[in-house]
């Protein structure tokens, strides 16, 4: 056979191969991008609706509905109280709604019906609550503005339609990623950051912090303020707080310490900021909404649940590591935290007992009183910081870790000068 001869069958060959893997690119991987945008409407937020013109995205988003355990033992989605496992809660939580209702979170479409029924709402709570609990926070605060969070929650229920749903995070009419929650926005905003502007990327992450996250109320408002800005991390925050900004200076007053108290709320988006995946780059959606492909079609699932539920697309798309290997080193970096963690707590515990105890005498050093408030009003943010985060630590261990070491320090320091307290005039 002659040179050209063979030239013409090799560019034949290629073309047969170019036109299968066009072919099967066209068919078996049809891309996300081919669908057509749906006519959704501004004040749309039945999920059901949106779920009509986004199958694939709604049915992943119904399995949110599932209550079960965690494969690493931690993060569960049942609605089981935290004081069973951690009976130290019901006394460093003394005094507060905490010690009466702290169950475990449970999915997305399950938000309005918690607030309802849990324990730490009365018809007094502040309208704030519901922040983060309802896709209907864009007309409400449209409408109101930030006194809807003076205004007693109950007057807001009935506007409260929908739980936390597609229109929380997607402009209805691009599906572009979006933020609706104003504390959020306003905090970014003293960072120098426009959320409106953010790229792709970063709003998969930002979407998620919206809510994840620390906060307060502003006492005379009810106005939801993050604590960042002295910046993220647990001692930062805690120094913010020591500035009685906007007059704040406790959530709560211990019963038996007497000290002025502070209370976390999941800070997984700060957590995770200064963890190795946040510097990476790696976004929450890269690990809790990864790409699925069902019938040949990529999309993003919206279960939000831990990456052990699905380890090949959320964790294998980078870590060369087989799923066995990569569920034992998340077990492994949780269980140490959940040890330190109760550790903390216990000891925390025992500091609030040491402190009332000491308090009673009317001898006392009140000075060293004082003092030992101070410390253990820290160690359990320290510890608090840790337990209200929704990773168990992974999100960060070597962070979380030292802050756990650094509570019980503080939670001995706290006993240690309880003690010296009383016996000084002994």
């Amino acid at each position: 056979m002659s040179r050209k001869a063979k030239f013409l069958i090799a560019l034949l060959v290629l073309a047969a191969l170019f036109f299968v893997f066009i072919s099967l690119r066209v068919v078996v991987f049809k891309p996300q991008s081919s669908l057509k945008l749906a006519k959704i409407s501004a004040g749309e937020y039945d999920p059901v609706i949106w779920g009509k013109s986004y199958p694939l995205e709604y049915k992943s988003y119904r399995k949110n509905l599932e209550m079960a355990g965690s494969p690493t033992g931690y993060g569960d989605s049942r609605k089981i109280q935290h004081s069973i496992k951690e009976p130290e809660i019901l006394v460093n939580f003394k005094g507060m709604a905490f010690s009466k209702d702290y169950s475990e979170d449970r999915g997305h479409p399950y938000t309005i019906q918690d607030l309802k029924e849990t324990k730490r709402v009365n018809p007094n709570s502040p309208g704030a609550c519901m922040t983060c609990k309802t896709a209907n926070l864009i007309d409400i605060y449209k409408d109101m503005g930030w006194t809807y969070a003076k205004t007693p929650i109950t007057q807001l229920f009935p506007r409260m339609k929908h739980s936390v749903t597609c229109a929380n995070c997607h402009d209805p009419a691009t599906m572009n990623l979006r933020v609706i929650n104003p504390a959020f926005i306003e905090a970014m905003q003293k960072k120098g950051i426009d959320v409106k502007k953010a790229p792709r990327e970063q709003m998969r992450s930002y979407v998620c912090g919206q809510c994840h996250v620390e906060y307060y109320f502003e006492p005379a408002t009810s106005r939801v303020i993050l604590p960042w800005d002295k910046g993220f991390l647990p001692e930062q925050m805690y120094a913010y707080y020591s500035g009685k900004p906007y007059g704040f200076t406790e959530d709560w007053l211990h019963p038996d310490s007497k000290a002025r108290m502070l209370k976390a709320q999941h800070p997984d988006f700060e957590t995770w900021s200064n963890g190795i995946h946040g510097k990476a780059g790696v976004s929450c959606a890269d690990c809790h909404m990864p790409f699925m492909r069902e019938n040949g079609q990529k999309y993003t699932s919206h279960w939000v649940t831990s990456p052990m539920k699905h380890i090949k697309s959320s964790c294998m798309t980078c870590h060369a590591e087989d799923e066995a290997w990569l569920l034992e080193r998340v077990k492994t970096a949780q269980d140490d935290v959940w040890q330190l963690q109760h550790i903390a707590g216990t000891v925390t515990a025992k500091a609030h007992e040491a402190i009332g105890k000491a308090g009673a005498d009317p001898e006392a050093n009140k000075a060293e009183l004082d003092k030992a408030r101070e410390f253990v009003r820290k160690a359990q943010w320290f510890w608090d910081i840790v337990a209200a985060e929704n990773s168990m630590g992974f999100h960060n261990p070597s962070q979380v870790l030292n802050t756990l070491g650094q509570s019980i320090d503080l939670a001995h320091q706290a006993i240690s000068t309880a003690n010296g307290a009383v016996n000084k005039h002994n």
